[in-house]
């Protein structure tokens, strides 16, 4: 049942475009980027435990990386796009390797400052950044077609759930939850916590770095308020809303909240820009008293409970 309500739901999804405008299928595209990127946030954060607050930052890296090799460098669109996610995963490898020997809040303090330092160099060096011109992203000819680029968005964002879910149900994804609950236990058991949380942080670089591509395409033109760190907390709203250490959480958090601004701008309720931060919030607030694992926590707790209730067998013949 379950993977047919999964084949249902992706064939939904392949349905869109042709039942939506033109914008309701850019803001789409945009937020199934986002999801990746949100993606990336709960590897580090949800699984491994260490709170990265520098996403904004590899987010940009990714996506000015991106930018500069298509438009600058004359690179393919093949050829960028996996370049770039490796740029951001290799100055991710240089940021760990220092931060990662720092534990909790530290981890965090470090990370932002490391995402205020990115977003100072990106506003100040203008022939890095384009400076007002910004940095054009040309888009190959198969990509010019909005519907094109969504079902590309679309496609890697299903293959990074499939490459989440085979980490987290494999040896990997055991190791760095057991740091998640208690990084002395796992060092005294044998475990190499560090090695293992610096190829986590790498591995989600990689996929923000991923992210911030895709943006850059849809976008057609970025600035250096991509590396904002702004962005770090939205990833972590999103993620905290969506559900914390699921896999549809991330997912179900920034798809919702993405289009849940753009309807409330689109219906004429002004300010919604301004304020962004108070929404936030104020759903998060409802979400931590109400859902404190996010609403795909919930909705996984409601369904245990039912099931432990009403039996295996009943739950599956009444969902069915």
């Amino acid at each position: 049942m379950k993977a047919a309500g999964l084949i249902a739901l992706l064939g939904v999804a392949a349905a869109l475009p042709w039942m939506l405008g033109k914008y309701q299928v850019r803001i789409l595209t945009l937020a199934m980027a986002w999801s990746i990127a949100t993606l990336s946030l709960n590897l580090i954060l949800g699984y491994t435990g260490q709170a990265s607050l520098a996403h904004g930052a590899f987010l940009g890296i990714g996506a000015y990386s991106f930018g500069i090799m298509v438009q600058r460098v004359g690179l393919n669109f093949w050829v960028s796009l996996p370049l770039s996610c490796m740029i951001t995963a290799l100055l991710g490898l240089l940021v760990g390797l220092p931060s990662l020997r720092t534990r909790g809040p530290y981890f965090a303090i470090v990370t932002l400052c490391f995402n205020v330092i990115v977003l100072k160099v990106f506003e100040n060096w203008t022939w890095l950044s384009g400076g007002i011109q910004g940095q054009v992203v040309p888009r190959p000819a198969f990509l010019a077609q909005r519907w094109a680029r969504y079902y590309l968005v679309l496609a890697f964002l299903v293959l990074t759930l499939v490459v989440m879910r085979l980490v987290v149900k494999s040896l990997l994804g055991v190791t760095l939850m057991s740091i998640r609950s208690n990084e002395e236990l796992a060092e005294a058991v044998g475990v190499n916590t560090f090695r293992n949380k610096l190829l986590a942080f790498v591995v989600s670089c990689f996929i923000v770095g991923l992210a911030g591509a895709l943006l850059a395409l849809e976008n057609g033109q970025l600035d250096f308020t991509i590396t904002n760190y702004l962005y770090s907390f939205y990833l972590l709203i999103y993620l905290l809303i969506g559900g914390i250490a699921t896999l549809s959480g991330p997912v179900v958090g920034t798809v919702g909240l993405y289009l849940l601004l753009d309807y409330m701008k689109n219906i004429g309720i002004k300010g919604v820009e301004e304020f962004r931060y108070f929404l936030f919030g104020l759903i998060l607030a409802l979400v931590i008293i109400f859902f404190p694992m996010g609403i795909m926590g919930g909705v996984k707790r409601a369904w245990e409970w039912a099931r432990d209730r009403f039996g295996k067998g009943d739950v599956e013949e009444a969902a069915g």
